[in-house]
């Protein structure tokens, strides 16, 4: 056969398995399982749906600069999210690997051997004759395996699923590490302001020691009253130690998800009002939630996954076909090695078909099935999960602004009784424990309305999370705002 003859046959042998590749794909093709539970039109703690952008830079609507600082460097430096993206590109390249079995193997050989060589002779005489020799040989060789069952095109599927599933999963992890850090923000800002009213709280009761100790001195009080003004300042000091040791344990939390040694540095609190910067929350509908939440496309690309391998061990019950060809030259002389006279070239066919294995093929489909059948069960607790982290987000959402409002009168009603208290211990119509009940309510209350305020914070962090990302605000509020 001419060399040209040759290369248009091992061309068109690599061609026809191309084209005939893939054309029965045994087992399922995937589709989304629909849920036991039915869905309901509108969120049961959140009528209004208003539909709303997919905005991810949720936390600058905050407003604070130092805020958007400590976003950026978290996703820059946290090494969880650093670990994320490593399984991404080890599954890329795995889908790479999946998707190249494909293809044709095609491989250049060539040898070139010198050699010596010794034969004995059986004359009258036995004589040895000796001899050297060369031979060179270079050949293109061929090898392709029939995908006529569509094992190979499942099982790229299976890592195309794969790879989405860890993007998928990185970004749940940025979601996760984004919503971390801006959680740990503002609890420092909230201990930040927890310690100012415990500062508030000091100046007060020093000066209300001070004045029980003028008046003891002046014999207008008792020895009791001084004791008990005392030991609500003792108190009073007792509870800094705590709030700062809180604090500085936040800091060097906030400082690993960053990606930093634990330092404390000095951090000063901006005293910007997060709350008065909140837009209003447009919960959308729950059907939104399978397209905006990573963790649920991770979800379903898994049992996608899951269900093309259900076709892969389906195939592997099934022939294969393998086809191989090579096209090349040998000779024992260099410079006539491309004689057409030392032309070599082989085409084959191999077929394998399993006949007795025990039961062990059709076990691994009956496995992957299995396997397929439990990824469902998962898929859909997944969802039905996520479904309730919206409606427990919402309703506490309501709950704690209810609180809030409540906290806000109880803290005027404190003041107001504090100084009503401490007008008439001064004109002697009031024992000095009903000062120090109003003092000691005051600044309680004072401190449960930051703690509240954190935990609005905080849940409002939670809502971006569970929606996965932000919202625009509703064309009608945002004319309003106008």
């Amino acid at each position: 056969m001419r060399p040209c003859l040759a290369g248009a046959a091992l061309a068109l042998l690599l061609a026809l398995p191309l084209a005939l590749a893939g054309c029965i794909k045994v087992g399922p093709d995937y589709q989304r399982p629909e849920f036991a539970f039915k869905v309901p039109p509108a969120y049961d703690q959140g009528k209004k749906t208003v539909p709303y952008a997919d905005l991810d830079r949720w936390w600058e609507q905050f407003g604070d600069t130092q805020l958007n600082q400590v976003v950026q460097e978290v996703m820059k430096q946290n090494l969880d999210l650093e670990k994320a993206t490593g399984r991404v590109l080890e599954l890329r390249a795995a889908f790479v690997k999946s998707r190249s079995e494909r293809f044709p193997t095609v491989s250049l050989e060539g040898t070139a051997q010198k050699q010596r060589s010794v034969s004995a002779l059986s004359l009258p005489t036995t004589q040895t004759i000796s001899g050297e020799g060369e031979s060179y040989n270079l050949s293109l060789a061929a090898t392709f395996e029939v995908d006529l069952w569509g094992r190979l095109a499942r099982s790229e599927a299976a890592a195309r699923a794969d790879l989405l599933q860890a993007e998928e999963n990185r970004r749940t992890v940025a979601q996760t590490v984004v919503a971390s850090s801006v959680t740990g923000y503002f609890n420092i800002r909230a201990l930040q302001r927890r310690l100012a009213v415990n500062q508030n709280s000091l100046i007060a009761y020093t000066k209300s020691v001070t004045l029980v100790d003028g008046r003891y001195r002046r014999g207008l009080t008792s020895a009791l009253d001084l004791r008990q003004a005392r030991r609500s300042l003792a108190q009073a000091k007792a509870e800094r130690p705590a709030l700062e040791q809180e604090l500085g344990l936040a800091k060097q939390q906030l400082a690993v998800l960053l990606g930093r040694y634990p330092q404390i540095k000095p951090d000063p609190d901006p005293g910007i009002d997060y709350l008065a910067r909140m837009r209003p929350v447009p919960p959308g509908l729950p059907s939104e939630l399978l397209l905006r939440r990573p963790d649920l496309k991770a979800a379903e690309a898994e049992i996608k996954s899951l269900s093309e391998k259900i076709g892969v061990a389906r195939a592997a019950r099934f022939p294969t076909i393998r086809l191989t060809a090579g096209y090349g030259y040998t000779d024992n002389a260099l410079h006539t090695l491309f004689s057409p006279a030392n032309e070599l070239w082989n085409l084959a066919l191999g077929l394998s078909q399993p006949i007795f294995n025990a039961g062990r093929l059709a076990a691994q489909e009956e496995a992957a099935r299995a396997r397929y059948a439990q990824g469902v069960s998962g898929y859909a607790k997944t969802v039905l999960n996520a479904f309730a982290e919206v409606e427990g987000a919402l309703l506490t959402r309501q709950q704690q602004q209810a609180r809030r409002d409540l906290l806000k009168g109880a803290v005027k009603e404190a003041e107001a009784t504090q100084s009503t208290a401490q007008g008439r211990y001064i004109r002697g119509l009031q024992d000095y424990l009903t000062v120090l009940e109003a003092q000691q309510t005051r600044y309680n209350l004072a401190d449960q309305l930051v703690r509240n305020e954190l935990a609005i914070l905080t849940n409002r962090v939670t809502l971006h999370r569970v929606l996965g990302g932000g919202w625009a605000t509703p064309p009608v509020l945002a004319q309003a705002e106008k």
